[in-house]
């Protein structure tokens, strides 16, 4: 038992020594990202830096139809995706991403295919995003800004660009709007759009939150390939560091009866002191965060269910095409807003649509023929919805308020900045994963799907790791006091570690080892 207990102690303090320092960021970085996030281009921000369609239709020159555009280019089968917007260049263009070869949604590869982008004037394929074009973007989404743009060149990756959503617009074209705001914009290398902007602020701050709370200084480089397992290893000797430590600060406390000192606590010095105190105190919570980092990073794909993909198109009515007696784009622009920046063709629940998207709100929903608003049958939607799983569904729930599983977060989270409406469908199959599918009524699109091993991942990782449960985040600042007072405390046990171990750590390099002290009396003997 003694020497079990000596090893208990020897394992928690050389650990502490490899890692507190890690804690001690992860506690403080933590708060950072409380309020500034990992640069991202929301949906929101994209369409409110798009210049409003009907400026261009209103040019000189009118805009091609769909059909025209796709036939000049050579594009005549089945779609995935198409819209009409001045993104790319400062230019109207359509942005057009084929239909999987296979026909069917449900194979398409998890990476997601690069849009052909096609002049909406001549119908040209615009294949080479050079300097020129990724400056005219830039300007474009600076709104006429008065300053000079700084073209900073290309970069495969840096450390605003480590999400792996930019993969297919690599190499990324760099460029400094010289606003206000030093915002750096990233212009994608396939489409020209601008995919990603990071003001000065958000830059800094990032360096002190998710950027190194993520540990991205290994991304990017020779760590690149083994950043996984660094995190996942880490948070598992991070775990072995709490869970003794917790063993250890139980055996030190004297529950029952006083030290002669008149503390629980044998220790004299105050960081040692401080450190049993809080290290009790916080222990409960350091381990449920190291924990759910831990199963963010979905260790060891432990949360994939291996369940079959929908069947989208079965849901669609098939792959999206363009009607052969279509509305004109110039009849689009006059059924919905002034400022309508976008207009996207979909297909859904049998019904070839256009999505008149505005720089807020919920878009505007036109027939394709027609041009005139949508309005769907009753039950429409929801039927369609049944043809996405080979099983029966057991329910289907008209959500009109936000719940533990479908919920909204600030843009500037992990899991913000994506669209999360409301009403909502919730279509529950009786399938072995207990599929759950959420579905916007308004315009018949699949917002998420959730099985039984990702509702156990909200709970494990959302839950546990930034306290996404709607009593607090719809009490704030409740939810924000709950989550500073607690990461202060982690904070001041891990900082006070790290004396502790650096204090330890110098005098074991200072004190000579029973052998080297030998070594040396032996010497001075001879001498």
């Amino acid at each position: 038992m003694p020497h079990a207990k000596r090893w208990l102690y020897l394992v928690h303090r050389w650990l502490g020594v490899l890692l507190c320092a890690f804690f001690a960021m992860w506690f403080i970085s933590g708060v950072v990202m409380m309020y500034v996030g990992y640069p991202k281009l929301t949906q929101a921000e994209r369409l409110a830096h798009l210049p409003p369609l009907r400026t261009a239709a209103q040019g000189l020159e009118r805009l091609l139809e769909p059909a025209d555009a796709l036939a000049r280019a050579g594009l005549a089968g089945p779609l995935h995706d198409l819209r009409l917007a001045v993104a790319s260049g400062g230019r109207a263009v359509y942005l057009a991403v084929p239909a999987a070869p296979s026909g069917d949604a449900a194979h398409r590869p998890r990476r997601a295919p690069a849009a052909v982008v096609l002049d909406a004037i001549t119908g040209d394929k615009l294949q080479h995003v050079d300097a020129e074009r990724a400056i005219a973007s830039a300007r474009a989404f600076a709104q006429d800004s008065p300053a000079a743009i700084d073209y900073q060149g290309t970069l495969d990756e840096d450390a605003f660009t480590h999400s792996r959503a930019l993969d297919v617009h690599r190499p990324l074209h760099r460029l400094h709007l010289g606003d206000g705001d030093a915002t750096v914009v990233y212009v994608s290398g396939t489409t020209g759009e601008v995919v990603r902007d990071a003001p000065l602020q958000e830059r800094a701050w990032n360096y002190a939150g998710a950027w190194i709370h993520w540990l991205y200084p290994f991304r990017g480089n020779v760590f690149n390939d083994y950043w996984t397992n660094i995190v996942n290893w880490l948070s598992i000797a991070g775990i072995v560091l709490t869970v003794t430590g917790t063993v250890v600060g139980v055996l030190r406390w004297r529950f029952k009866g006083r030290f002669k000192t008149g503390a629980r606590t044998p220790y004299r010095g105050f960081m040692m002191r401080w450190h049993h105190v809080f290290g009790l105190v916080f222990a409960a919570i350091t381990f449920t965060w190291i924990f759910s980092g831990l199963m963010s990073m979905n260790p060891w794909k432990v949360f994939d269910s291996g369940a079959a993909p929908l069947r989208l198109q079965a849901m669609q009515g098939g792959p999206l095409a363009i009607p052969a007696q279509a509305a004109s784009v110039q009849g689009l622009l006059s059924a919905s807003s002034p400022n309508t920046r976008e207009l996207r063709w979909v297909r859904s629940a049998g019904h070839t649509l256009v999505l008149a998207h505005g720089p807020n709100g919920a878009p505007e929903v036109l027939d394709a023929a027609k041009a005139t608003a949508h309005t769907w049958a009753p039950n429409a939607v929801t039927q369609a919805a049944s043809r996405l799983l080979p099983h029966t569904v057991m329910r289907t729930d008209t959500l009109t308020a936000y719940d533990l599983h479908y919920y909204d977060r600030a843009a500037h989270t992990m899991t913000g900045g994506v669209d999360k409406p409301l009403p909502a469908l919730r279509v529950v199959f009786d399938d072995p994963h207990a599929t759950w599918v959420h579905i916007d009524p308004h315009t018949g699109a699949v917002l998420g799907r959730t099985d039984s091993h990702r509702r156990t991942s909200r709970w494990l990782f959302a839950m546990l790791h930034s306290w996404d449960w709607l009593p607090l985040l719809e009490r704030r600042p409740l939810w924000d006091i709950v989550l500073i007072v607690l990461s202060v405390g982690g904070a001041v046990m891990s900082v006070t570690g790290v004396v502790i171990g650096w204090r330890r750590l110098g005098l074991k390099l200072r004190t000579p080892s029973p052998r080297s002290a030998s070594a040396r009396m032996g010497a001075s003997d001879l001498a």
